[in-house]
């Protein structure tokens, strides 16, 4: 994404759509959009058909609200899909690879199997008692954190 010179919107929507996924993980339909647009007052009608045409640039001059309601489903400023040589553009892009490397460093922690036992025993607490596990963890982190000695360079520790 980043280091890129002139994307089109294409380019910009479909990075968003490969980055912002749901909880579940998977990538967000062009209809659950559609349907975010006009649920949240941004276009009158949307369809999933006119995303697609966004995504592949068959359509490339959407109406600004409709933009803005792009912008709020991603929540991203709107000023992404405009200029490219914006900084603020660089900076969107920039978050987008952080939220990638952070999917791909959960995904590698996903595949541990005391991990996810840990997780699936966490999915069955009630709400009181997985917060008193977030607060052990947490403390016991923070325990971690206190006892590892510093680098010799200066930089943080454990990172």
């Amino acid at each position: 994404m980043t280091g890129q010179a002139t994307r089109t919107l294409a380019a910009k929507l479909n990075d968003l759509f490969a980055t912002k996924k749901r909880s579940d993980g998977k990538e967000y339909s062009n209809e659950q959009v559609a349907e975010f647009i006009v649920a949240s007052g941004y276009a009158r009608t949307a369809s999933q058909s006119y995303i697609w045409g966004l995504r592949n640039g068959t359509k490339t001059n959407p109406t600004k609200s409709y933009l803005e309601g792009l912008a709020a489903f991603f929540e991203i400023p709107v000023a992404y899909f405009f200029d490219d040589d914006d900084e603020l553009v660089r900076q969107v892009d920039q978050q987008l690879e952080a939220l990638k490397a952070e999917r791909a460093r959960m995904a590698s922690l996903s595949g541990d199997e005391e991990i996810q036992l840990l997780a699936m025993r966490a999915g069955q607490l009630s709400p009181e008692r997985l917060k008193l596990v977030k607060d052990m963890l947490e403390l016991v982190y923070q325990q971690e954190q206190a006892e590892r000695p510093a680098p010799p360079d200066g930089g943080l520790p454990g990172i």
